[in-house]
């Protein structure tokens, strides 16, 4: 059955082959002649070594970089090396590493930098690859700067208990959190005096029981007692058990360095979201100005966020990393600068400006909930694709004809199975992935 879905999605993407070359055909008539390399900019021209380069955030980043007059070298693991993005124009020079979390990477990422004579790092970090990355980081200390939390800063953002800890340490508010490590502490939690309700969510990430947000308590111990106990709680794993809020869910992407926030983009959010529309929320950017000149951050920073009916708001986590919102900067080169000098101007998505979304994704969701057909071709019509631009338009075409096959015809051969084909990040969604 594995080796069957992986064939059909194959199938279904090559079918669509003809579509694509219209899109990319009508999107180069619409841009006109390929723009010219630009000049270097104020600050003279830079090496900006960008990793994680099979998602799209890498992309948009790479383009920001090329479009300020800077040289861009993206680096990938083996696993991706055939992601379209390494045809980007916006790319001159591209390295295949060794993954993130082998012993071999920092080393790897040194003698890249010693090849390339690079002078920044800009790490677009997976989950996984979050933490390894600030320890590489560590090696590549001297060698060339790297936007980029320190290993303990972002060890303590990344667990979301001590995350809720240091946003209480400033004042800033953050729903009830309790650290877990063995099943029986929840089974002991007094419910009937705090009732909730109550979420338990894994410290470290998991990309399949994240969106499970089952409210404890079930309807009977007995049931509480069966769900905690299914989940792999343990010292080594370590959970928390979280006040579930409702209301309306935001997420933001905020680029700081040594405590300011300069590159900001804030949109509503969703399970499995992937359109993007930049929304003004004064209380949500307070929160995270706040936090970041508190604690002195300088790298990227993510956070998630619950508005309560009354307008207050909530911090429910922070992901140290790029979010998928920064595609709303595309098209922005002033983003560059916010991101290597220390005294540039903060940029944020313009007023108005268009939302963004994956075509194919948005067209596999309509084929699968017809209801939702309408709303996604309105999607289609007011935004922007992520990934298509006339001036550069390879690695749209080699994502879906390229990049995303390969990946399919590795799951083919070994009968791996996987959970969805997710267009933005570059990946198959597998059980026990990154």
């Amino acid at each position: 059955m594995n080796r069957l879905r992986s064939v059909g999605a194959i199938a279904l993407l090559q079918a669509l082959l003809p579509l694509d070359l219209l899109l990319v055909g009508a999107a180069v008539l619409r841009r006109g002649p390929r723009a010219p390399r630009p000049g270097p900019p104020a600050g003279g021209r830079r090496t900006i070594l960008v990793s994680g380069g099979k998602m799209t955030k890498a992309l948009v980043l790479a383009r920001l970089f090329h479009a300020a007059g800077h040289r861009v070298v993206l680096v990938e693991t083996a696993r991706y090396r055939l992601t379209g993005h390494r045809f980007s124009n916006a790319v001159d020079a591209f390295h295949v590493v060794p993954d993130p979390t082998s012993p071999e990477y920092a080393s790897a990422l040194l003698r890249v930098v010693a090849a390339e004579d690079v002078d920044v790092w800009v790490p677009v970090s997976s989950p996984a690859s979050s933490l390894p990355e600030a320890r590489a980081a560590e090696l590549l200390a001297g060698r060339c700067e790297v936007v980029h939390l320190p290993t303990d800063a972002l060890r303590r953002v990344d667990d979301k208990h001590a995350f809720a800890e240091m946003a209480e340490e400033v004042g800033l508010a953050v729903p009830a959190t309790h650290r877990i490590t063995d099943p029986q502490q929840v089974l002991d939690f007094d419910f009937a005096a705090h009732p909730g309700p109550w979420v338990l969510k894994s410290i470290p990430y998991d990309p399949v029981r994240r969106l499970d947000l089952t409210p404890l308590p079930r309807p009977t111990p007995a049931a509480t007692a069966a769900f905690v106990r299914a989940l792999p709680i343990s010292p080594d794993q370590p959970w928390i058990l979280q006040e579930l809020l409702t209301g309306t869910e935001w997420c933001t992407h905020g680029t700081a360095r040594d405590g300011r926030l300069l590159v900001w983009a804030c949109c509503r959010s969703s399970a499995w979201q992937l359109t993007y529309e930049q929304v003004e929320h004064p209380a949500i950017r307070a929160w995270v100005e706040r936090f970041v000149a508190a604690h002195a951050l300088t790298g990227q920073v993510s956070f998630d966020f619950m508005e309560d009916a009354d307008g207050s708001v909530r911090a429910i986590e922070c992901n140290p990393r790029t979010h998928s919102a920064i595609t709303l900067l595309a098209g922005r080169p002033e983003v560059a600068a916010a991101y290597l000098d220390d005294d540039a101007d903060p940029v944020q998505p313009a007023a108005g400006a268009r939302p963004t979304y994956w075509l194919h994704h948005e067209l596999w969701q309509a084929v699968r909930h017809p209801s939702t057909a309408r709303s996604r071709l309105r999607t289609v019509r007011r935004g922007t694709d992520a990934v298509l631009d006339g001036h550069d338009p390879w690695p749209f075409l080699a994502l879906h004809h390229l990049h995303l096959p390969s990946l399919l015809l590795q799951n083919l051969r070994a009968g791996r199975p996987w959970l969805k084909i997710d267009v933005n990040i570059g990946k198959l969604v597998e059980p026990a992935g990154d």
